[in-house]
């Protein structure tokens, strides 16, 4: 067996138009036969199933995917939160003529359906009147099981958050043990992982030429089953790379060095000792570069097998360690790992769009609205984003219990500022109950819009899992001069009367650039400003990768200050995640302290959530650390608060005024031998004794809402889990 080497990048506009450009464009991509009927269409090229309900508007992936093939010729039907007890609904648009693309959504629809607590939620923001139930558990696999049921010789490809964060043996919070990867369960063909542009148009043209979908093996981002190895790889054993101790920074591309030496496995061009590939004692610069990038063209690293990680930890940890450190597509290998006999093969991560690409994709004629068939129903995830524009994707942050990374990569891929002006223009211009305020300007972090590392060499070769932990990397740019000439040129639209910034702010980025926290403090706050330190102590901080609490006080004091020159009373809502890997007792009450001392009540919290993939995850499940070496005898061990009892407990810290846990955190404190924190006195945490009421809490700030000449009590929602937001209730 003979694999192609990793195909080369081609940009999303240079492909021929498939035939059935002929058609036009939808004003809605169909989801039924009469709809079909209307635009003239006797099939469907494409069909993409989803969780979600069908809103034409670019935060929501099918409707990304669905209008870049519109843009390049093929027919794209939705099938949108279909029932799962038969395969009939599945057949509604006929046979594709090409391929069922499928997703579980814009969430994994197990994090979507069961709260951190494994307790079924009752709504859904993503359907209709916030009704929950409106998908199956584990949506991707159930979906592609009755799309091969309804017809068998469709190619299926699976796509979006849940392939990309189940595209390995990962551990399942719901059931607490290791799964295979969802492509074994679903049976589907193909799984497309992180920003699927690149490969789902390319799947398509390929498709459409006839090739079959099991010759579809050199395309970045994707995943499949093969086998047997190919004879022209070289198979490099996962343990042979995971380099003992801390990760190093990258090296200095212009230095010679010597290809033989291991001290940089990052890019060492030591060949496999089955490999016939030359290796030069010494090589020059540029040379090296060529020789370490051929090299790796062909090179696959074998993680251990799912049936090793399911009943060793150790190996658990050493597989996702593995897996974080090959996510930069500048460096990165393909990955194998044996499930149940087969061999599942994982090609390096898709290229990163251009600037170009990106306004190509966001450019399209999106109707920035849901299906007329909703009649008018509240889409609560709609809501949210409806009068927001998407600046950039990625984040190079690596906070270790976020999905954005997994999903969206570390490299921040940037809409020009002409299509984003573009955009609000045209959400002005055309979306019903649009009143001149734009909701937020952002992404998954409001302020790295064009922020990246000042060396393209450098950033090629790093494998450091963040650039601005432990401290802002040397080489990352921080210049946000780009971000306050968008904004100013935003608000100064006419028609505009306010651009609101909602995306989480990076504090330790924006403290570089008192400017930018100038201009956003006096035009882009709406009276709060949530933030995410998350925590206050270094314990729980390191395990997350998130700087010291010190950075928040500069925020803080440049808030407040440019606050004050704005004549503006404003507040910053700090969020907080409770019971994250690291953090034990003793740091959530200390985490209390700081919220009674700096007068803040927490009306929501949430506990930390396991989401597939994530390397916090991988700490929850095994207890060591994967951001440093992995070994059997002396890895980093992980405390863990795994029971429901202290996870409750930890979530009642930051809860430490509502009377309902006081006698929780009584007993917690006497058994710290702190029980000098409780009394009434102003450094003590809780009262001695509880009200003589029936012990309902009424918030704060409902309370001094009522209370005339008191200062409000500063009242916030923490509910952050580094996935897609949910409404707060």
């Amino acid at each position: 067996m003979q694999l192609p080497a990793i195909q080369r990048t081609r940009l999303l506009y240079e492909y021929p138009a498939y035939w059935a450009e002929c058609f036009g464009r939808a004003p809605m991509l169909p989801t039924s036969r009469a709809e079909m009927d209307e635009l003239g269409w006797d099939s469907c090229d494409i069909i993409i199933v989803t969780g979600d309900a069908y809103v034409d508007h670019p935060s929501f992936g099918m409707a990304i995917c669905g209008r870049l093939l519109e843009a390049h010729g093929f027919r794209v039907g939705i099938i949108a939160q279909p029932t799962w007890q038969s395969s009939e609904p599945y057949k509604a648009l006929g046979k594709p003529n090409l391929f069922f693309g499928i997703t579980a959504g814009n969430m994994d629809s197990m994090i979507n359906r069961y709260t951190a607590d494994r307790k079924i939620r009752n709504d859904d923001a993503y359907s209709p009147n916030d009704v929950g139930g409106k998908r199956p558990d584990r949506a991707s696999v159930v979906y592609s099981q009755r799309c091969r049921e309804a017809f068998q010789d469709v190619p299926i490809v699976l796509g979006g958050i849940e392939a990309s964060l189940r595209r390995i043996a990962h551990y399942d919070y719901w059931q607490d043990e290791v799964r295979r990867s969802i492509l074994a369960d679903s049976h589907a063909d193909l799984l497309v992982y992180g920003n699927g542009e690149r490969a789902i148009v390319d799947i398509a043209h390929r498709l459409a030429a006839e090739n079959p979908i099991e010759s579809l093996t050199d395309l970045r981002g994707t995943a499949y089953f093969v086998n047997e190895l190919p004879e022209n790889w070289t198979v490099i054993d996962s343990s042979k790379v995971d380099k003992p101790g801390r990760i190093e920074h990258p090296t200095n591309p212009y230095e010679y060095v010597n290809a033989n030496s291991d001290a940089d496995s990052s890019c060492s061009t030591k060949a496999d000792e089955n490999s016939n590939t030359a290796v030069m004692e010494f090589v020059a610069p540029a040379l090296r570069r060529q020789l370490n990038a051929d090299v790796r063209a062909t090179t696959v690293l074998r993680l251990p097998s799912y049936e090793m990680v399911k009943n060793d930890p150790v190996l658990y940890a050493h597989a996702s360690r593995v897996l974080h450190l090959e996510t930069n597509p500048g460096n990165a290998r393909a990955l194998v790992q044996n499930q149940g006999g087969r061999k599942l093969w994982m090609n390096p991560p898709p290229v990163p769009l251009s600037t170009e690409e990106m306004d190509y994709v966001f450019d399209q004629p999106f109707a920035r609205v849901p299906h007329p068939s909703y009649n008018g129903a509240r889409i609560p995830a709609y809501e949210m984003i409806r009068f927001s524009v998407n600046i950039m994707r990625g984040c190079f942050g690596g906070c270790t219990f976020c999905s954005i990374t997994e999903h969206e990569g570390r490299k921040i891929q940037n809409r020009s500022e002409d299509s984003i002006i573009r955009e609000i223009e045209t959400m002005r211009d055309t979306v019903p109950g649009f009143t001149g305020v734009v909701s937020d300007l952002g992404g998954p972090t409001a302020n790295m819009y064009r922020l990246a590392c000042k060396s393209k060499e450098i950033e090629s070769n790093c494998r450091l899992p963040s650039c601005v932990y432990p401290t802002i990397c040397k080489n990352l740019n921080t210049d946000h001069d780009p971000l306050i000439k968008l904004y100013k040129r935003a608000r100064e639209l006419p028609g505009v009367k306010k651009v609101l910034i909602a995306s989480g702010l990076r504090y330790d980025l924006a403290v570089e650039s008192p400017e930018y926290v100038e201009e956003l403090v006096t035009h882009h706050v709406g009276g709060y400003l949530k933030i995410a330190p998350e925590h206050t102590e270094n314990a729980a901080l390191d395990k997350m990768m998130k700087p010291g609490i010190g950075a928040y006080d500069e925020f803080k004091r440049l808030f407040e200050k440019f606050s004050k020159k704005a004549g503006k009373e404003q507040y910053l809502i700090p969020y907080f995640i409770a019971a994250h890997p690291g953090t034990r007792d003793e740091d959530m009450m200390n985490l209390a302290l700081w919220l009674k001392r700096n007068d803040f009540r927490a009306d929501q919290v949430q506990n930390f959530y396991p989401s597939p993939m994530a390397t916090a995850t991988a700490m929850y499940y095994t207890g060591k650390n994967p951001l440093k070496r992995i070994r059997s005898k002396d890895s980093e061990e992980v405390f863990v608060a795994k029971s429901a009892e202290q996870r409750r407990l930890h979530k009642a810290f930051l809860r430490y005024h509502d009377p309902n846990n006081w006698p929780m955190l009584r007993d917690a404190l006497k058994a710290m031998g702190r029980g000098d924190l409780i009394g009434n006195g102003e450094h003590q945490l809780i009262p001695k004794y509880q009200p003589r009421t029936d012990g309902s809490y009424q918030s704060a700030r409902r309370k001094n809402s009522t209370s005339a000449g008191k200062r409000p009590t500063k009242t916030l929602l923490t509910q952050h889990t580094g996935l897609p937001p949910r409404k707060h209730k």
